[in-house]
């Protein structure tokens, strides 16, 4: 059997063997996949949906929002569950309710329905980003973290692109309806799959006393917040990173409807134009991870350096590009660059919040930041553009939010503060694998 190894302390090294730990990492990565493809597809089908039932664009961006409200609300109390007893087993829990909710999206037959779906749709995502975060930071090595994190959550930029390809396809072809039937099934059987996949013991904060007496649930609560609550680096970066997503999930919501609308390209067209700016994005996802990782190997704190003067770029790019004077090409030449460039948060602030995070609430921790994420960033991006783009129009509603970059930097900056000391926090626990 693979022998543990330390955490965060003079090893770093894997935690099972090799090829357990990359099978996790490629099955994690898979769910990942599904869950944006399921939770994206429906942007491709906004000129189809407006079409058919003569929706509002605020009513629009509320499908895709309510997901991650959905998300923000349960992320919390699904990663607690995971942290206490089993992250794999919420996992194959998470993936066939998110698979199943989005092959009943087909079914809706007026707003209502499909927004309640969505909703459904959400709540089995809740938790599973932090939660297989958490999984694939404690199965490798720490000097691999901000890369592997980087590239699992670039599979949420690569599942977007299929999502909007196969939604314009299969729609043009049969129906936009159909679209959520054909993208639900494959996480069912990544679902069953995903049993297979080895998980680390439950590390505790709390110790019995030496008579074995029960700890209760509210003593467990309390110092689960108390540990999160005094880790004052996580504040400030889920900040950050919330303030960065409202700028992506501003442009992957309404870029398809943009092209559409101001440019004139057919929907089928428009979505997959704007697959390229997601992908763009996907890779931006892991270079910018690698990147950081090799600024920050001698001084930590220069993660979130390198990471703020990355949004105050994607910022200028998107202001140049939405509110200048380009047109055409030139103009989706710099839209696809900005989109390399916003995903500079998804790896690097992952890796710095489970950093800083005591072993025993990591998935905890990570569900902080994606509640964070999903209910200050991915809920308000689409939904806010909506609303802006009903008073303005869409091409005055993208060239404002941008400047949530500058947000994002300023608490990046403050985080800086508190990182190392925070790191040093918790260098020496220790994580031990599961029992193959």
């Amino acid at each position: 059997m693979h022998m543990p190894h330390d955490d965060a302390g003079g090893s770093d090294d894997y935690l099972v063997s090799r090829s357990q730990a990359w099978f996790a990492f490629a099955m994690t990565f898979g769910l990942m996949l599904f869950d944006y493809i399921d939770r994206q597809v429906i942007v491709s089908l906004f000129p189809y949906m407006k079409a058919d039932w003569g929706l509002s664009d605020k009513q629009l961006g509320g499908l895709v929002s309510v997901i991650s409200v959905v998300v923000a609300i349960g992320g919390l109390p699904v990663a607690l569950l995971a942290d206490r007893f089993s992250r794999v087993k919420s996992i194959v829990v998470m993936a066939t309710v998110w698979s199943v909710a989005t092959i009943s999206c087909m079914f809706s037959r007026n707003y209502a329905q499909l927004f309640a779906a969505r909703a459904l749709v959400g709540a089995g995502e809740a938790g599973y980003g932090s939660v297989g975060a958490a999984l694939i930071a404690s199965l490798f090595p720490r000097r691999l973290r901000g890369a592997l994190l980087g590239a699992f959550f670039a599979a949420a930029s690569l599942g977007s692109v299929l999502g909007v390809l196969l939604g314009g396809a299969i729609a043009a072809r049969w129906g936009w309806q159909t679209a959520f039937g054909v993208v639900g099934i494959p996480g069912l059987v990544m679902a069953l799959l995903y049993l297979f996949v080895r998980d680390y013991k439950t590390v505790e904060i709390v110790n019995p006393s030496a008579s074995g007496s029960y700890v209760s649930v509210g003593t467990l609560l309390r110092r689960t917040a108390a540990t999160l609550a005094g880790t004052k680096t996580l504040v400030w970066a889920c900040l950050g990173a919330a303030m960065q997503l409202i700028v992506v999930s501003s442009i992957w919501a309404w870029l398809p409807s943009f092209l559409n609308r101001v440019h004139g390209v057919p929907a089928d067209q428009a979505s997959r134009q704007a697959a390229l700016v997601v992908l763009a994005g996907a890779i931006g996802g892991f270079v910018w991870g690698l990147v950081v990782d090799r600024m920050s190997k001698n001084r930590a704190r220069f993660r979130l350096l390198t990471v703020a003067a990355l949004c105050l770029v994607s910022m200028t790019i998107f202001l140049f590009a939405f509110a200048g004077s380009l047109a055409g090409s030139a103009q989706f030449a710099l839209i696809v660059l900005g989109g390399f460039a916003m995903t500079c948060t998804v790896g690097p602030i992952s890796a710095v919040v489970v950093d800083v995070i005591h072993p025993a609430v990591r998935s905890t921790g990570a569900a902080v930041l994606s509640l964070a994420q999903n209910l200050l960033g991915l809920a308000v991006g689409p939904v806010l553009t909506g609303w802006l783009s009903d008073q303005w129009g869409l091409s005055q509603a993208l060239a404002v939010v941008p400047l949530f970059g500058l947000a994002a930097a300023g608490f990046f900056l403050y985080a800086m503060r508190s990182y190392e000391s925070d790191l040093r926090a918790v260098a020496n626990i220790r994580v031990q694998a599961v029992s193959a």
